[in-house]
């Protein structure tokens, strides 16, 4: 079965206004929600004027699946140490024999070399000596 595209000819009159699906809608939207097509791309091949919104919202409604999202998303690890420039908190997590080895890397003050939060965790007030007196 291939994918077809609906166009405004098969729209049937007053299916704009209030949004009725068709039972070839619903199954092109489940066959390339799926096949993890965009939702964008969905609402284009649906035609009718669906929108992108219209996609999701019925996909949610018809219990489809989650999918991954097509946008890679980075993980929020901090830079490695060639990334790392002087404005950057240069706090290490993990093993630096390890590849998954990074630094903290936010924003720091100039000539300090940690952020606010890890500053404190370095550098702690000496304990003030109490002198007996004798």
């Amino acid at each position: 079965m291939g994918i077809a595209s609906f166009g405004m000819a098969d729209c049937q009159s007053g299916d704009i206004e209030q949004m009725i699906w068709t039972d070839e809608q619903i199954e092109l939207l489940k066959t390339m929600w799926g096949q993890g097509k965009p939702a964008s791309e969905i609402a284009l091949m649906l035609g009718c004027n669906i929108t992108r919104n219209a996609v999701i919202g019925k996909s949610h409604r018809l219990g489809l699946t989650g999918r991954a999202s097509p946008i890679k998303k980075r993980m929020n690890k901090g830079p490695a140490i060639m990334a790392l420039s002087e404005r950057m908190c240069k706090w290490p997590f993990g093993d630096p024999k390890k590849p998954d080895f990074y630094f903290c890397g936010r924003p720091v003050e100039i000539s300090v070399s940690y952020c606010a939060e890890h500053r404190a965790l370095a550098y702690q007030a000496p304990k003030k000596l109490i002198v007996q007196s004798r």
